[in-house]
């Protein structure tokens, strides 16, 4: 169960980058300070360097995976079915009950959280760039679990979760190209077919990680 202190962090954060949308939205993202933010937020500026430490952060922290436990994220992620796990998560950010703001145009998707955040991703080349180092992040937090099922090496694992986070993150630059018009789910699950065929196919029982 989420503590006391864990919701009021968790809510300063989403408070926090809702704020800093509002004004990205409104001013464009560099005319935006740290400062102004924390205004709008109603917090002080080294709360918000100390959550987010700069503001490219902002953008691309992902308040929900990026706060997961170890154990949190194995109850979420099926390391058999990592796409499926992916496709999951998608899904419910887009389901009805998922929280409104905005997003990236003018389509169905343009009132919707968290998915407003993803045109900076590829408006501002400092925001890719950020984006780029959370998704290596999350790849490392991912490789683990996918080698803890045995069904692969350390380094196959490895190649497979940064395919799967990288991956994701091409299919929601299509998105954002196509102009936002389909659900992100579509886009996922399209690009992401190539790479089921490696659960599909049977891995070797016994591979090193390096070749002999």
């Amino acid at each position: 169960m989420t503590g006391l202190r864990e919701r009021w962090r968790l809510k300063t954060m989403r408070t926090i980058q809702e704020r800093a949308l509002d004004l990205f939205d409104e001013r464009g993202f560099g005319a935006v300070t740290i400062e102004e933010i924390a205004a709008a937020a109603e917090v002080s500026p080294s709360s918000v360097y100390r959550i987010f430490g700069t503001k490219q952060g902002i953008v691309v922290t992902d308040v929900e995976f990026d706060s997961m436990s170890p154990e949190a994220l194995e109850d979420v992620l099926d390391p058999a079915d990592p796409i499926g796990s992916l496709l999951r998560a998608v899904r419910s950010y887009e389901s009805p009950d998922a929280p409104s703001s905005g997003t990236a145009g003018d389509g169905p998707q343009a009132n919707r959280s968290p998915w407003r955040r993803v045109r900076y991703f590829f408006a501002e080349p400092s925001v890719r760039m950020a984006v780029c180092a959370t998704l290596d992040r999350a790849g490392e937090r991912i490789a683990p679990l996918i080698a803890a099922t045995g069904q692969m090496s350390a380094a196959q694992a490895r190649v497979v979760a940064k395919a799967l986070a990288f991956g994701y993150f091409a299919a929601l630059e299509q998105w954002y190209l196509d102009g936002g018009e389909r659900p992100i789910a579509d886009y996922v699950e399209e690009g992401m077919r190539p790479l089921r065929r490696i659960w599909a196919t049977p891995q070797p029982s016994s591979g090193a990680d390096h070749p002999a």
